[in-house]
């Protein structure tokens, strides 16, 4: 596909309009969107409207006048729609790892007559770090890989819906229902798919996902935990902070958990990044999700059409199959990621091979796929990655 036709699916894109709605530097080309999502216009008004007129004029006061007191719960409400979950239903706050401990370690209290957590090996680390504390921790647990496809002895089994490193994308509703009629609890990862698809936990137990990367909160952005109602009732939060508390400000000594999603609050909320992630959602809430999947698939299979066979692809071809990155093998990845990103195209490396390209279509187009694919193509022809500065490895990849 040349670039002038490139041009025309873009004046034809139903999403276009979202696009000035984002700060994108002059000349550069985003495809990190999997990682950290690009700036929304009007966060910087929202952040200073907290800090200036909330923060500077109502002082403490502002906890309970600007409504910091209920964002987690707020910003849950908003958030839920997104991951086809209800009112009261998501939490948001603290981060994907503490998420991730708190939804693990509700779902072995629930099953403790079983020893056994099944998870993705390969998963994204901190997924699998934390796993491997909770089993250190509380000892006599078994962690199996879920490529053993047993879970009949399982308490709970955490998978992430889009891999990390190829963008291979489980079947949410089918794995879940196995992972259940075998008896055990099921934790989806949704990191790397809300904001770049339809989403639809309903049907799991818990889900855990981060607000930075497709949806745009803005680095540091709070992380959400859903909880399945089915379980509110039931579900311990074993991270009992005082705003988890049913009266927070009674000040007892013994605690005594609130009712429903609250219960897996932690602790004071961080006001200043949900104000950026307040302003992400402002965006999603006038985004319809099913556009913004025909156009992911749209402009990952454009890549790899485009690319051809100058790499080995790593991600399915099957653009149903994949989330919305593209990825590929080099056994020099890192210096050809550092030249593409020296001539404006961004994506990052992940060790030991992989170079992840992340397409969020509310800002990036079918010409600026076109551009980032006849870059890369010439760093590889001319193999400008050889230069010896793009060797010398940065403190993040």
């Amino acid at each position: 596909m040349d670039r002038d036709r490139c041009l025309a699916l873009d004046a034809d894109d139903p999403l276009r309009e979202f696009r000035a709605e984002f700060v994108l530097p002059e000349g550069v080309v985003y495809l990190v969107g999997n990682s950290l999502g690009a700036l929304p216009r009007h966060t910087a008004e929202r952040v200073r409207r907290t800090v200036e007129d909330e923060w500077g004029e109502q002082l403490v006061g502002g906890w309970n006048h600007a409504g910091w007191y209920e964002q987690p719960l707020t910003a849950g409400d908003r958030l839920a729609p997104l991951i086809g979950a209800g009112p009261g239903q998501v939490v948001v706050g603290n981060t994907t790892s503490i998420a991730v401990y708190q939804a693990v370690a509700a779902a072995l209290r629930l099953r403790p007559e079983r020893r056994v957590i099944v998870s993705d090996l390969r998963n994204f680390p901190t997924d699998h770090y934390m796993v491997q504390g909770l089993a250190r921790l509380l000892g006599g647990y078994e962690v199996r890989d879920f490529a053993e496809g047993r879970f009949d002895d399982a308490a709970v089994v955490l998978l992430s819906e889009v891999d990390y490193r190829t963008a291979a994308r489980h079947d949410v509703p089918s794995v879940t229902a196995a992972v259940q009629a075998a008896g055990a609890l099921m934790v989806w990862d949704v990191c790397h798919s809300v904001g770049a698809m339809e989403v639809d936990v309903s049907g799991a137990d818990f889900a855990v996902g981060c607000t930075y990367k497709y949806l745009c909160g803005g680095p540091g952005a709070p992380a959400f935990l859903y909880v399945n109602p089915r379980h509110h009732a039931t579900a311990e939060n074993v991270l009992s902070g005082w705003h988890g508390h049913a009266e927070p400000f009674a000040f007892e000594a013994g605690y005594r958990p609130a009712e429903g999603i609250r219960r897996f609050v932690v602790s004071t909320p961080h006001v200043l990044s949900l104000a950026g992630l307040e302003a992400a959602l402002d965006v999603w809430e006038r985004v319809p999700m099913d556009l913004v999947r025909a156009k992911s698939m749209a402009l990952t299979s454009l890549f790899i059409d485009l690319v051809g066979d100058a790499l080995e692809l790593a991600s399915p071809r099957d653009a149903a199959a994949r989330g919305s990155q593209v990825s590929y093998r080099h056994p020099d990845g890192y210096p050809v990621m550092r030249a593409l990103i020296d001539r404006g195209v961004h994506g990052d490396f992940r060790a030991p091979d992989l170079l992840r390209f992340g397409f969020a279509p509310l800002y990036i187009g079918y010409a600026d796929v076109h551009d980032a694919a006849a870059t890369l193509l010439e760093v590889l022809d001319k193999e400008l990655w050889r230069d010896k500065k793009y060797a010398q490895r940065l403190a993040v990849t």
